[in-house]
């Protein structure tokens, strides 16, 4: 699943999650996305900052977690070891090579690597399907 961050033509700001870009598309053609504060259904992405946590924040999210947090956890890096057991590494050239397998230019294949915020952007409103995996502090490429 995929959070969007939505704004209506009314500057009311919101979030949905999708399945996948292409999701968002067809539910707002289908007028299936409208703003919950006025029912616009002039819908559209808007530009979402990445969270970052500090270390303090992880300290405190660390002892708070349960036990079924920490196999939801456990599960999380296990998904993500093996999206990049399966990808190719590309590095900052993400977007790029994104680009490149969705027009046909180069063939399909997993793909892993950075995108900046305003890359990824791009990638979105170009109707590339893709997903940020998480980073873990333990985490080596």
């Amino acid at each position: 699943m995929i959070r969007f961050a939505l704004i209506c033509e009314h500057e009311h700001e919101f979030e949905g999650w999708f399945r996948s870009n292409d999701d968002f598309d067809t539910q707002k053609k289908r007028g299936f996305v409208d703003c919950p504060t006025c029912g616009s259904h002039k819908v559209q992405k808007a530009l979402m900052a990445p969270a970052v946590s500090t270390a303090r924040k992880q300290e405190t999210i660390a002892l708070a977690m349960g036990e079924a947090q920490k196999q939801a956890l456990a599960q999380l890096k296990a998904m993500a070891e093996k999206v990049r057991e399966n990808a190719d590494y590309v590095g900052d050239k993400f977007a790029e090579e994104a680009r490149k397998i969705h027009f046909g230019e180069t063939d399909a294949r997993g793909i892993y690597g950075e995108a900046t915020l305003e890359e990824a952007k791009g990638l979105a409103e170009d109707g590339v399907d893709f997903m940020p995996i998480p980073v873990f502090p333990d985490d080596r490429n």
